[in-house]
């Protein structure tokens, strides 16, 4: 983490991802906040699944939450990079989306998971919404998925 980042917090996820424009925030099945943009969701927090679990004990994780992404690869390239405390699970192979405990958050830079959510909000959004979010930001990092 580099010094002038400081730590992403629970309470970021929410903010960040209201900061975006046209979201929505609803309750899932449990009582889970669910952030989304034109009906798609982009972030959401995950109720207790069998694919997540601690290795030692096979406790399910109960901190979890996923994380869309733009790509294929911008997914695989998250959950690669050491540095950083996002992973996947066997349910998630072939979808667009990384997950991250929210007792790992601190590892994570605040820039950082904006950076994420902003691109989870682009993958959903429409190509109308996503345009106008670009064109008053002129200087967010271009994918070629932001491109489009």
């Amino acid at each position: 983490m580099t010094k002038r980042a400081r730590a992403a917090t629970v309470a970021d996820i929410e903010g960040l991802a209201m900061a975006m424009p046209d979201v929505v925030r609803d309750d899932g099945s449990d009582g889970n906040p669910v952030f989304s943009v034109g009906g798609k969701s982009f972030v959401f927090f995950r109720n207790p699944r069998p694919d997540a679990v601690d290795p030692d004990t096979g406790e399910r994780y109960t901190d979890v939450v996923a994380i869309w992404t733009q790509t294929l690869e911008d997914k695989e390239a998250l959950v690669q990079d050491p540095d950083l405390p996002f992973f996947t699970t066997p349910h998630f192979d072939g979808y667009r989306a990384v997950l991250l405990r929210t007792s790992r958050i601190a590892e994570l830079p605040v820039d950082v998971l904006a950076e994420t959510i902003e691109d989870a909000w682009l993958a959903r959004a429409s190509v109308t919404r996503r345009k106008r979010w670009l064109a008053a930001h002129p200087d967010a990092p271009q994918s070629p998925a932001k491109k489009s």
